[in-house]
């Protein structure tokens, strides 16, 4: 088969634990970790490794930002691979004070904002993680956490479509409809801000895949206060082993 257009890979170039990445930093930091990369492929802002983590095939790719982005790399993924389990592996924004940066936020549903899923189910199809996911990702949590990782909470996300406006943080000359949207969804009991979730987990669900999302708190949006270098370094390699060894359990 030939390769897709946007993503660059073909049949047998992807396998069937995929680990999506925002950040290509964060996919290369991914596949330091694997014992082999047997494939590399950098096209558009996609980039690709497929290796070996522990005897477990696993693709790790960066798709750039927004909820576009991880529709086009699902579904050209969906066309050479199947049966999918696929972890987003991100950064957000804390919405509850009891959350601190650094902490981990393993996502049982989103809340969704962006329109881009809404081509393909009406608007109140829920958007939510497989069950065995969040399981798996608890189980690998709690697993770090007695290793001196850090503090991780459960519970529902919100998937913005943009980083400004739709996240309700108000730039000078950049008038928006609703800066108070943060403190809306804190009452609401909503954990976190984010831009992919809601459109990995719903597109998914209509294929059958197992699919969830863990991501990093990088910004406090209660306290306003932002991750310092040191803390993002560890918090952001705790939430990629997070996920590997959520894959690794899902598959015993």
């Amino acid at each position: 088969m030939s390769k897709q257009y946007h993503i660059g890979l073909s049949k047998g170039e992807v396998a069937s634990n995929v680990l999506l990445c925002g950040d290509y930093n964060r996919a290369e930091k991914t596949a330091k970790l694997f014992d082999r990369i047997k494939l590399t492929r950098h096209n558009r802002e996609f980039l690709a490794y497929t290796g070996i983590y522990k005897g477990l095939p696993v693709t790790a790719m960066a798709t750039g930002i927004g909820p576009a982005n991880t529709e086009i790399a699902l579904i050209e993924l969906s066309q050479i691979a199947k049966d999918l389990t696929i972890i987003r592996v991100g950064s957000c924004g804390g919405l509850q004070k009891y959350i601190s940066v650094g902490d981990q936020i393993i996502s049982t549903a989103a809340l969704r904002l962006e329109n881009t899923s809404l081509f393909f189910v009406p608007e109140g199809y829920p958007a939510v993680a497989h069950y065995d996911v969040i399981l798996a990702l608890k189980k690998s949590a709690d697993n770090i956490k007695q290793k001196g990782g850090g503090k991780y909470h459960i519970g529902l996300t919100a998937t913005a479509p943009g980083f400004y406006g739709a996240q309700g943080r108000v730039i000078k000359g950049f008038p928006i409809l609703t800066p108070d949207i943060t403190k809306y969804f804190s009452k609401i009991g909503v954990l976190n801000f984010e831009m992919e979730t809601s459109t990995l987990l719903t597109l998914a669900q209509l294929k059958n895949y197992r699919a969830g999302s863990i991501c990093t708190v990088f910004i406090d949006r209660c306290r306003y206060k932002i991750i310092d270098p040191e803390l993002k370094k560890k918090a952001e390699l705790n939430c990629i082993k997070t996920a590997l060894n959520g894959l690794e359990i899902l598959n015993k």
